[in-house]
């Protein structure tokens, strides 16, 4: 089938870059810096390289967009990949390891397919839409806390922290009054999975983008969670807004939003 084919495509692209990536952890990388805390390292060019080569070599004709090197292809196919060679960047620079590399396939706007390996603990996430999430093979799922007072969740502060007075702060702040507790790992793809397998049972971002959230959406999707924008509406991996949980708290995280304002 072409889906199990795109699969093999997409696993076999993600671990060649985990493998780059841990290459690099331990042999050294450059480090540049985009603006005052925005990072970009070799680690990252390396290992999109080595995503798309494998894409492209099945799929000439599909469509790419990556983080570092931005849109290729467009209009020639209907089947756009999405791509991020290393997602949380800031914590690979410091050899904090919680990072990973993001693979999701849309189709007529959908995304379809997404993978996400994390190759320090060699975890393996995956959903194909309507097939269900898996970790390592075996199936997921998302939590089954009730409540928000009970819940663990995790966000996460865009680059212009530091500029823009919408900082998550004020957001961050509520939660942190209303949730169990609340973390702030540095890699959205991450913590959707996280989200998906009921590490975490819910999750908030501002100013993502499409590489940030393609495959970790669907995972989360595909595990029986929820994904909406900050009012409860429809999501779009092409907004600015994100909210995924378990489901069932999910109208409680919509209306703290509500309640903190802009």
């Amino acid at each position: 089938m072409e889906r199990d084919a795109f699969k093999e495509v997409a696993v076999e692209a993600a671990r060649r870059a985990g493998a780059i990536l841990e290459d690099c952890a331990r042999t050294g990388f450059s480090v540049e810096h985009k603006d005052t805390v925005n990072l970009v390292t070799d680690a990252d060019r390396r290992a999109e390289q080595a995503i798309v080569e494998t894409i492209m070599k099945a799929y000439p004709s599909h469509q790419v967009l990556a983080e570092e090197r931005g849109s290729q292809g467009a209009g020639r196919s209907s089947y756009k990949w999405i791509i991020d060679p290393l997602d949380g960047t800031t914590n690979f620079a410091h050899r904090f390891p919680a990072y990973c590399v993001s693979i999701g396939l849309e189709h007529a706007d959908s995304v379809i397919l997404g993978v996400v390996f994390d190759p320090t603990r060699q975890e393996l996430f995956m959903a194909d839409a309507g097939g269900g999430a898996s970790l390592n093979g075996a199936p997921i799922q998302c939590s089954r806390t009730p409540n928000l007072n009970d819940a663990l969740l995790v966000t996460g502060f865009a680059y212009d922290i530091r500029e823009s007075a919408e900082n998550n702060l004020n957001h961050f702040a509520h939660f942190s009054l209303r949730a169990q507790g609340v973390r702030r790992m540095g890699a959205a793809a991450l913590d959707l999975c996280y989200v998906a397998c009921g590490r975490f049972d819910g999750f908030w971002e501002l100013k993502l983008h499409p590489w940030d959230m393609a495959a970790g959406t669907l995972i989360v999707r595909e595990a029986g969670g929820r994904v909406t924008d900050f009012k409860g509406g429809a999501f779009s991996i092409y907004g600015q807004q994100i909210v995924a949980s378990n489901g069932l708290i999910h109208d409680e995280m919509v209306a703290v939003l509500a309640a903190t304002g802009p």
